[in-house]
Formats: structure tokens, sequence, C-alpha cells
């Protein structure tokens, strides 16, 4: 019995120009309204994804900067260690020209820089580094590989009392194979990666938001 969905944000619950999609919102707060909490997953800074959920409604345990930084029912925890994420980005600088997204400032756990190079040469850059290269497709995140989206769900789904088998989870992208791993049905909208379809045990016919909304109208009762 699914007893919460756990959401990604960018890709997944947004366009492809990160525009949130209607058809997404009112399928997760129809989702709420039925008694079944709703978890947002994702790469953004914990006050993006706390807004997120206050206008969006929803009631779940919060995981931030790609399971970096976590909120549930037992507080707000910092889980990444930001300052191995540091290193390998200023080592990195000394070779390319790089420039982190908007708001790092706010970043506790990670370093997000815009994609202006390709993502197997930063891997290959830092490859003598204790850190996890991410590509969303909106940006290039280097993680603490200690903590993910999928341990981390983990821990708000404790501090939930809900079990992560009980989660519906869906996601789009490379840094979402973690948290769709521990759920109990795990979901991958048409327009996600590859390795997230092959992993998925559901792929949505339709893209974004509107195959958010397929999947919560098929597996929820």
């Amino acid at each position: 019995m699914i007893k919460a969905v756990a959401v990604d944000v960018d890709g997944t619950i947004t366009d492809s120009q990160r525009r949130l999609c209607c058809s997404a919102m009112e399928s997760l707060r129809t989702a709420e309204e039925k008694g079944i909490p709703v978890i947002i997953v994702t790469g953004n800074i914990l006050p993006v994804t706390k807004t997120l959920s206050i206008f969006m409604g929803t009631s779940g345990g919060l995981v931030a900067e790609n399971g970096g930084v976590i909120e549930s029912p037992q507080g707000r925890k910092i889980l990444g260690d930001i300052e191995k994420c540091q290193r390998a980005y200023e080592f990195l600088k000394t070779k390319y020209a790089l420039e982190k997204v908007d708001f790092s400032q706010e970043r506790v756990s990670e370093i997000a820089f815009y994609r202006t190079l390709p993502v197997e040469l930063i891997k290959d850059a830092l490859k003598d580094f204790d850190v996890k290269i991410y590509d969303t497709k909106f940006a290039l995140h280097i993680t603490d590989p200690a903590v993910d989206k999928g341990s981390s769900l983990v821990r708000v789904a404790e501090d939930m009392n809900i079990r992560p088998e009980e989660i519906l989870a869906i996601g789009d992208s490379e840094n979402d194979l973690e948290f769709l791993k521990v759920a109990g049905l795990k979901v991958a909208v048409a327009n996600a990666n590859p390795e997230l379809k092959a992993r998925a045990d559901y792929v949505t016919e339709k893209s974004y938001g509107d195959g958010v909304k397929e999947a919560l109208e098929r597996f929820l009762p």
C-alpha cells in the first residue's frame, strides 16, 4: 500500500524550461487531500524546496541538495560535507572557466555550476577527489558521495514512520536513480534518461508534469 509520494522537481514536475506544470501540482495536491503526504526530493537548495512545499501544499518531508540537506518531523539536518566539494571545485577552476548557479551562497552541502562543459570531462578531472558528480540537465553538481537522494529519503521516511517500500517515487534524471532504488514503486516520466527508465517499474506515456499526473492517477486509490 502506498503511504507517501516522493517526487523530484526539475524535469519531473517542471517542464524543460523549469516552469511548474499545473497538472503535476493539482495531482500532488489531490494526493495530499487523500491523506498521502508528498515528499519533495530535489537538487535545489532548501529555501527553494521549502517554498515549493508551502505553495504546493505538501506535508511530507524535504530532501534538498541531492540528499545533502533534509527536513523531517525531527527537524533540519545538513548531511553532506561541502568542504570536500569546495576543494574539488577550486581545483576545477584552475583548469576551466566555471560559474556557480544563482543563490549558491545558500548551498550548504554541495556545489552546483552551469553546464558549460561536458559532464564526462568534469568526472575525469575530479576522479582523484572524494566527490560525486551529477548532471541534472539544468546544472552540474559536485556532491558528497556519503549521501544521496536515496539514503536521505530513507531517513526522512523513518522520521515520518513510513517504510521506503510504501513510497511511490517519481523522477527523470541520473540523480534520481538512488531514491527510486529505495522506493517500493519506481516511476520514470517519459522524458527521463534511459538508465532511469530501465530501473523503473513503470514509465509514463506522457512527459514532465503530465507524466506525474498519469502515474498518480494510475497507482493511487
